[in-house]
This record gives C-alpha cells, sequence and structure tokens, in this order.
C-alpha cells in the first residue's frame, strides 16, 4: 500500500492558492480513480482508492501548512509504512511556475510543511514530488506570496501542472520513484 499526502491549508480562504497545489493533485487523483466522499481520519481527510492494484491511500492534513507532520506520522504510524511508501505532494517557491521535481530524499528546501514532516517522522528520507509556484517578486512577503492566488495568466499553466503531478503520482505507484523521476524531472 501507498500513501500520498497533499500538503495544504484547509478552508475556502486557502483554495486555489499557491500552497494549496497539493490539495489540488489529491483531488485530482481522487477524481480520476473515483474515491468515495472523504473521512476524517489523522488530523486530515483521506479517501482510498486503487492506482494499478494497488491501494493507495490519499491524505490531505487539515493541520495547517505548518503542523502537516502530525497527520503523516499518524497515517505512517496506522499502516506502518516504511518511508518509501509515503509520496509528499507540496509547492515550492524555488521552481519555476509549474515545473516539477520528484526526490527520494532531502531537505526541506524551505517548505515549512515538508521541514515539520521530515521533522517528525525523523528523517529526511522522504520521497517527494515538488510543484513549482515560482519565486515572490521582488519585494514580496514568501508567506503572503504562498497564500496568494495564482494570476489569470498563470491558472491555465498551473491546471496542467497539476494533471502531470497527477500522472507522476501514478507512475511513483505503478513503477517507483526512480523511473517517475527519470519522466518527470
Amino acid at each position: 500500500m501507498k500513501l500520498v499526502v497533499g500538503l495544504g491549508n484547509p478552508g475556502r480562504k486557502y483554495e486555489g492558492t499557491r500552497h494549496n497545489v497539493g490539495y489540488a493533485v489529491v483531488a485530482e487523483l481522487a477524481r480520476r480513480y473515483a474515491a468515495g466522499r472523504p473521512k476524517g481520519k489523522f488530523h486530515g481527510e483521506t479517501v482510498e482508492v486503487d492506482v494499478a492494484g494497488q491501494r493507495v491511500v490519499l491524505l490531505c492534513p487539515t493541520t495547517y501548512m505548518n503542523r502537516s507532520g502530525a497527520s503523516v506520522a499518524a497515517a505512517k504510524d496506522f499502516y506502518k509504512l516504511a518511508e518509501e511508501d509515503l509520496l509528499i505532494v507540496c509547492d515550492d517557491i524555488n521552481l519555476p511556475l509549474a515545473q516539477l521535481r520528484v526526490r527520494m530524499k532531502g531537505s526541506s528546501g524551505g517548505q515549512k510543511g515538508l521541514a515539520d514532516v521530515i521533522g517528525r517522522l525523523g528523517s529526511e528520507e522522504v520521497p517527494r514530488l515538488r510543484i513549482g509556484v515560482g519565486a515572490p517578486p521582488q519585494g514580496w512577503d514568501a508567506v503572503g506570496y504562498v497564500l496568494g492566488r495564482f494570476s489569470k495568466d498563470e491558472q491555465s499553466e498551473v491546471e496542467r501542472a497539476v494533471q502531470r503531478a497527477a500522472d507522476a503520482v501514478t507512475v511513483w505507484v505503478r513503477d517507483g520513484i526512480a523511473v517517475c523521476m527519470n519522466q518527470y524531472n
């Protein structure tokens, strides 16, 4: 079994923000694989789907971004999963808009939700799929930037990136992290 976690912030206030692209990817996967209604579990919302013959739990923590680790650790412990069976999907201001980057392990790169996951799990060996949201413009605060929405000009490009990210998750489940990295980096 696999656990795919989309990082973001709960509530209508944050829908469509740069910080919530992880949620958007999980929502797309749930739509594609005809998931039922989400259940409240592990300080988040979960749905179970079948992807390429494998059971996959999709999780969106409702702890807010900077405390996502509590949700991820609870789900990982409950299902007794190894780190390589997790995939964290999140935004990245260090990548150009809509660029994907898949990694087996590494630092948080300044992404606070990912940093909390790494801290709670006690390991940097957590696979992750980052989606570029672009860097804040000169003089902008990073927090305000990631909590902002995409411009109309950016929206279609981001929607395509969410589709490609959902494709990448399917490849990760079916073929593993190395194949996914080769196809999407």
